[in-house]
């Protein structure tokens, strides 16, 4: 059985999450979270662990993000394509406040978000004002974030 440590991203069902839409007419509250998920711009991934906690988070953006399961190998050329190295502090000069921006894959420090391109062949049909159970691009999209991931590398 796996050890959980706090900046491991070593979990066997992890969630890729990706904004698609912008800020203009976006609620306080949904922009909080969308902050919070550290998903600051259009194309901006993260990576969450699998909890009910951020799929509460996911479901009240629903309307501004996609979100699915991803493979061990879509993450891993995900770091090695799109991951920046951590430069900033680990903790605080008095030691007291430990910084959380980071994850540690393959003794590396990496940022805990990843900046994207547009998706080649762009988004699905009906575009980025639709679920993607209607034929667009928005909500929950299971395995398939994976191609998605991959066209936009």
């Amino acid at each position: 059985m796996e050890q959980k440590t706090e900046n491991n991203v070593s979990d066997s069902k992890k969630l890729a999450v990706i904004r698609i839409r912008g800020l203009t007419g976006i609620r306080t509250k949904v922009n909080d979270t969308l902050k919070i998920l550290r998903l600051y711009k259009n194309n901006y991934c993260c990576i969450l662990p699998n909890d009910n906690i951020y799929v509460g988070m996911l479901k009240k953006a629903k309307d501004y993000i996609t979100w699915g399961e991803i493979d061990d190998e879509t993450f891993k050329m995900l770091i090695e394509k799109r991951g920046e190295k951590f430069n900033g502090r680990e903790i605080d000069s008095k030691k007291k406040i430990k910084y959380n921006d980071f994850f540690i894959f393959e003794n590396k420090q990496i940022k805990k978000y990843f900046r994207l391109n547009p998706p080649r062949k762009g988004f699905e049909r009906k575009g980025i004002k639709h679920s993607y159970q209607q034929g667009g691009a928005l909500g929950y999209r299971g395995e398939n974030i994976n191609d998605l991931i991959k066209r936009m590398i």
